[in-house]
Order: structure tokens, then C-alpha cells, then sequence
């Protein structure tokens, strides 16, 4: 991230999530600073987000390059990342939403993780594909099997979506408690699910949605966690 004034970079800090001890990284560090340093001609830092105590401790320890010298990254436990529950918050900023689903998605109770989730998934909406591929992937990564469990059972006709985007896609879903209804709602869940993930969806995927039973959108959900491509994701073969 940069921050600039009169087209002119200010000062640049380097993002590592950093998910273990990893002894190399005490080498390479000074390496990234130091070469962004002498690319932008400003200030850089290194923030590493840990994601443990026990990590962040380690990260937070000085790097001696040598002599006088010494190197220290910031860190930023995920113990201390808010819990991002509200939509326009999270699309003011989605890295921080995303930040949050990754510290809150594991260890907090389903429920709230899932709202957690949602908000981040919803600020990836209007993203370019790249990152809200990217983006996704580790927000479900970081959902515990529980949370991962509540979401794909998630009554889409009762969830309060806050986009305008969002609250489309839904809108047919919404049928009075009709089986119909649930199922063209989770369709179109999983319809906006898939496109972060994979991409815009064709007609044939969004035709394949449409008249699939609640019990094989149950499957595609299931398939849509660990999935390496669209067509595995709907079950083609």
C-alpha cells in the first residue's frame, strides 16, 4: 500500500500475513524493505499480520543486519483486527473485512462468523475478478467446519442482504416459504459465491443453478469449498 501526495509517494508499507515461524523470513525481510526503499525513493515499513500470539511475538523480534544495525517489522496480532459485521463498512474497506473473516472465522461462534463471512463476501462483489477470487478463497479457508457447515445450510430467503447487488439476486428467492423459492434463492446464493470465486458464470452454468433440486445445491455447496474449477465445483465430469 502507498500513500501518495503530489503524485509523489510518501510512504509505503508492505503487508505479510504471516501464518507460522519461518527462521528465512528474518533474512528476507530487510530485503523487501530495502528494495521497495530504493524503487519508490520513500519511507517503507513492513507490517506482518500474525496470526498467533506466538507468531507475533516472533515477528516482533529485532533483525540484527549487522554492526549497529538493526531492523524491526510492526505486527499486527489478527487478535486485534475488529469484527466486521456491517456491509457498507466492510465495502468501504474489503481488505479489512477480509482481515477480519480471517481472524473471527475459526475461533468465534458459528453464527458470528458467518455474519463476519458474509460481510467480507459481500464486499467483494464489485472487485475485480482476480481479487475477489483471491479474496474468497481466504475467507473460506479461515471459516471453521462448523461456521463452513451453517453457511451452506444458511436459509438464503432469511438472510438480511445490505447491496443492492446482493439483495437482487435474492429477491425471487424469497417466496413465502415455497420449496421453490428456497431453492431459487440458494441457487442464487451459490450463483454469487461461484462468480467470486471462478468468475462471471455463463448461461449454461446459471441454467445448470436454476434447475438443480435443493438436494444437489446442497452438493455444489459442499463441492464449492475445496473445488479447483468451475466445472468441478458443479459436479461435470
Amino acid at each position: 500500500m502507498v500513500t501518495l501526495a503530489t503524485d509523489a509517494p510518501r510512504l509505503a508499507i508492505i503487508i505479510e500475513v504471516q501464518l507460522q515461524t519461518d527462521p528465512r523470513k528474518r533474512f528476507v525481510w530487510p530485503a523487501y524493505v530495502a528494495g521497495l526503499r530504493a524503487r519508490l525513493e520513500c519511507p517503507v515499513c513492513l507490517l506482518v499480520v500474525a496470526t498467533s500470539e506466538t507468531v507475533g511475538a516472533w515477528s516482533s523480534e529485532p533483525i540484527c543486519l549487522g554492526g549497529p544495525n538493526v531492523f524491526t517489522p510492526l505486527v499486527l496480532p489478527l487478535s486485534k483486527v475488529p469484527e466486521v459485521f456491517d456491509a457498507a463498512a466492510a465495502r468501504d474497506c474489503p481488505e479489512l473485512a477480509v482481515l477480519s473473516a480471517m481472524a473471527h472465522g475459526y475461533d468465534a461462534p458459528p453464527h458470528k462468523a458467518v455474519r463476519i463471512a458474509m460481510a467480507a463476501f459481500e464486499a467483494c462483489v464489485d472487485l475485480d475478478v482476480e481479487r475477489s477470487r483471491m479474496y474468497f478463497d481466504l475467507i473460506h479457508a479461515s471459516l471453521g467446519e462448523a461456521a463452513r457447515r451453517e453457511l451452506l445450510a444458511m436459509d438464503p430467503a432469511k438472510y438480511e442482504y445490505q447491496s443492492e447487488l446482493a439483495k437482487r439476486l435474492v429477491a425471487e428467492g424469497r417466496a413465502e416459504g415455497k420449496a421453490e423459492g428456497r431453492a431459487e434463492g440458494k441457487a442464487d446464493l451459490l450463483a454469487k459465491l461461484l462468480s467470486l470465486r471462478f468468475g462471471a458464470l455463463g448461461e449454461a452454468e446459471r441454467a445448470r443453478l436454476a434447475d438443480a433440486s435443493l438436494d444437489e445445491l446442497d452438493r455444489i455447496g459442499e463441492r464449492l469449498m475445496d473445488a479447483k474449477t468451475l466445472d468441478e465445483a458443479l459436479g461435470k465430469h
